[in-house]
């Protein structure tokens, strides 16, 4: 039996540590996604440069030369991550995407009441809420990783995913706090100040899930 886990992070780079956990598990690219916001363009397709910390340098390059640094080795490695692409997802705005949710969110569920990315999820089985609050998760900066695995790999896998991701029911409690009532495919995106403004409000705390 399949199923499915997903995390949502606040950074990219943690994002992108969890799916090469999974790859190193054995979990196949084809049944692992990213969907990273990309409202800031920190990811450009034109030039392949990653630069989040706008300071002119591609942060691959910092983070070859420090061991660290927001996607070190991006596009360049065999794997899910090589595939990134931009792509527009109802409710979400411009993201970066790679997998089979993405796929999913902008084919045959795109433009639906639900949203594309809240459609795409239910398919795969995740709770209605839940899929509600990945998606405002992205809309508002973060990074969504989900796999398709089996039942009995679950307990394993899971935990490959739950260092540095947020704890998703306190988050959300805190949207509800000002006035968040589940996502709206129809609202429009959120600029890059108020992204910006998110990202410093919870990228450092309400860690793990």
């Amino acid at each position: 039996m399949t199923t499915t886990i997903s995390r949502l992070y606040d950074n990219y780079s943690d994002a992108e540590r969890a799916v090469r956990r999974l790859e190193a598990a054995g979990v196949p690219h084809s049944d692992i996604s990213i969907v990273a916001n990309n409202s800031d363009n920190w990811y450009g397709s034109s030039t392949g440069k990653v630069d989040r910390d706008r300071d002119g340098v591609d942060d691959r390059a910092e983070g070859a030369g420090t061991g660290a640094g927001i996607g070190a080795g991006l596009g360049s490695a065999a794997g899910l991550l090589a595939g990134l692409g931009l792509l527009a997802i109802p409710g979400l705005g411009p993201v970066v995407a790679a997998g089979w949710l993405a796929s999913t969110a902008v084919g045959a569920a795109a433009g639906a009441a639900t949203g594309g990315i809240v459609g795409a999820l239910t398919q795969a089985g995740v709770s209605k809420e839940d899929a509600s609050r990945y998606a405002e998760g992205v809309r508002r900066g973060g990074t969504l990783v989900s796999a398709r695995i089996s039942e009995p790999d679950r307990s394993r896998l899971d935990a490959l995913l739950h260092e540095k991701s947020v704890n998703l029911q306190d988050r959300s409690t805190a949207w509800q706090k000002s006035g968040w009532n589940g996502f709206d495919a129809a609202s429009p995106p959120l600029s890059p100040e108020d992204v910006g403004r998110e990202r410093e409000l919870y990228g450092a705390g309400m860690r793990g899930r």
